[in-house]
């Protein structure tokens, strides 16, 4: 018998290797022209405002003045201070609004209903001149004073802000407590946990994933009605601010310089924001999101990589 030739892709012959298929990225003209109509909106923005009559030396010469510096100092101060008074109502109103007592759950929804309904800078004010109905305030032996000399400009800003916080708290907590299943509980009662020690390590770390975004965003909210305070004579940044601008002939100015400062602040808090929110979702996402250094980085490499690919 002869021998028969085996031919390439014959039987017996290794398998070709499949071509490397080529990825066309598909084209996005509508981003191009989105990109291009965003630009000139904001060259024609940053020339109309260059061409105003605003003296712009004026921000930087007056940055970072002492008195500047001194508003910033007490606004951050305010923030926390209310922050603090308003997390801690809002838990105890969020207990009050879930227990099976109609008294306290009463009590606290007509709470919130009152601090929800009415404005911060309204409070504010009324905060300020109830010496008209209480002329003296009277502890007994504790304390005794006129309402006037009691209700100093910053215990009027710490109670406008913080009583009003604690009603939005106390619907941020409500909300992320009923957000964990009752069986988380349950369980946790059938292996004998008590009820303390039931909310402190499972239900409060399950609710802390719908409380932290909210509560941040609260946080970032508070720091800029702390401006308000300027109405009832609390010296922060936008009084400071103000003052400046009055004594130096440049309001507007000073008006840019305050804009300034609280978007330095709220960036910096919202940067810690999302760590403490990609923190808590370590329980419900089984791969935590990019830091924004790890985003940097990933675009950076990516770059230099060869467009399309083998599949």
């Amino acid at each position: 018998m002869t021998d028969i030739e085996k031919t390439a892709g014959g039987e017996g012959a290794p398998p070709a290797a499949p071509e490397a298929i080529r990825a066309i990225p598909v084209k996005h003209y509508g981003r191009y022209v989105s990109a291009v109509i965003a630009i000139a909106l904001l060259a024609a923005i940053v020339y109309a405002f260059s061409q105003g009559k605003i003296n712009w030396h004026a921000i930087p010469d007056y940055f970072f003045d002492d008195r500047i510096l001194t508003g910033v100092g007490k606004t951050l101060l305010l923030t926390v201070l209310s922050m603090v008074i308003g997390i801690v109502g809002g838990i105890v109103l969020a207990v009050m609004r879930l227990s099976k007592n109609p008294v306290t759950s009463s009590i606290a929804w007509f709470y919130i209903w009152f601090f929800r309904g009415t404005p911060v800078l309204v409070q504010l004010f009324l905060w300020f001149n109830l010496g008209l109905v209480f002329e003296y305030i009277n502890l007994g032996p504790i304390y005794k004073n006129y309402w006037s000399d009691f209700m100093t400009p910053l215990l009027t800003a710490l109670l406008g802000l913080g009583l009003n916080e604690a009603a939005y708290m106390a619907e941020i907590c409500r909300a992320g407590l009923l957000a964990v299943d009752e069986g988380q509980t349950e369980a946790s009662h059938a292996l004998g946990m008590s009820h303390a020690k039931t909310l402190r390590r499972v239900v409060i770390p399950q609710a802390m994933r719908v409380i932290v975004p909210p509560t941040g965003n609260e946080v970032i909210n508070m720091l800029k009605t702390t401006s308000l305070v300027a109405a009832v004579q609390y010296p922060e940044l936008f009084r400071y601010a103000q003052d400046i601008g009055q004594n130096s002939g440049a309001p507007v100015e000073m008006y840019f310089l305050a804009a300034a400062w609280y978007l330095i602040m709220t960036s910096i808090l919202s940067v810690g924001q999302y760590y403490i929110e990609r923190y808590y979702a370590r329980g419900s996402s089984r791969q935590l999101p990019d830091t924004p250094w790890q985003k940097v980085k990933a675009n950076m490499f990516s770059l230099g990589r060869p467009k399309g690919g083998a599949a």
